[in-house]
């Protein structure tokens, strides 16, 4: 009777997320996860369900690694170091690893199948937690006076993680940090500032 193969579970997870990252869900093929891993379909479907179970394994490893700069900003102290914080690090991410350029839960949301549908909504209700996370942000920020009264702490967040998107997938096409840089420079520009003491 044949024995299972064996194989290291979190080197597993570790390798499926590179294939997601860089292919996006759809783009992955079994074949590209069974390449990447060095693990059987049978072996895999045991370990992880599903394709769609590994990629939520993946996106979840995905974000406890890679974004833990995203709740870390919240704690900084003016709305404008919580902003600077999330582009810098987001433009770090998204040119990091020459093999990984952009953005998992960008690269991973593109339009798709109707199958692919409950794995792009988790994408999308995954990013909406990180917008409701930075307009409480900049709600406390204008309570706070460090946002003007005038300010819109909603349309503020969408505008972020607008730029945020953005700066992604322009990290998939090639650009360079220089040119991100450029642009999150350009997004703090418009961004309003804190009203004078007193």
């Amino acid at each position: 009777m044949g024995r299972h193969r064996q194989f290291d579970v979190e080197k597993a997870l570790d390798a499926a997320l590179c294939v997601f990252w860089r292919k996006g869900y759809e783009g992955a093929s079994y074949t590209d996860l069974t390449e990447a891993t060095g693990v059987e379909r049978p072996a895999l479907y045991a370990a992880f369900g599903n394709k769609e179970a590994l990629f939520r394994k993946a996106l979840d490893r995905y974000q406890e690694r890679y974004l833990d700069y995203f709740p870390e900003a919240m704690n900084l102290p003016t709305a404008r170091e919580v902003a600077t914080k999330i582009f810098c690090a987001a433009i770090h991410l998204n040119t990091a690893f020459p093999e990984n350029t952009g953005c998992l839960m960008i690269n991973g949301a593109q339009a798709g199948s109707d199958e692919a549908e409950p794995v792009r909504q988790a994408l999308i209700d995954a990013r909406a937690e990180g917008e409701a996370m930075l307009r409480e942000r900049f709600v406390q920020a204008r309570k706070d006076g460090d946002l003007p009264e005038t300010s819109n702490p909603e349309a503020l967040a969408t505008f972020v993680m607008a730029v945020l998107h953005g700066m992604a997938m322009q990290a998939k096409a090639g650009f360079s940090r220089e040119t991100l840089l450029a642009v999150a420079e350009q997004a703090l520009a418009v961004f309003p500032p804190a009203p004078p003491a007193g």
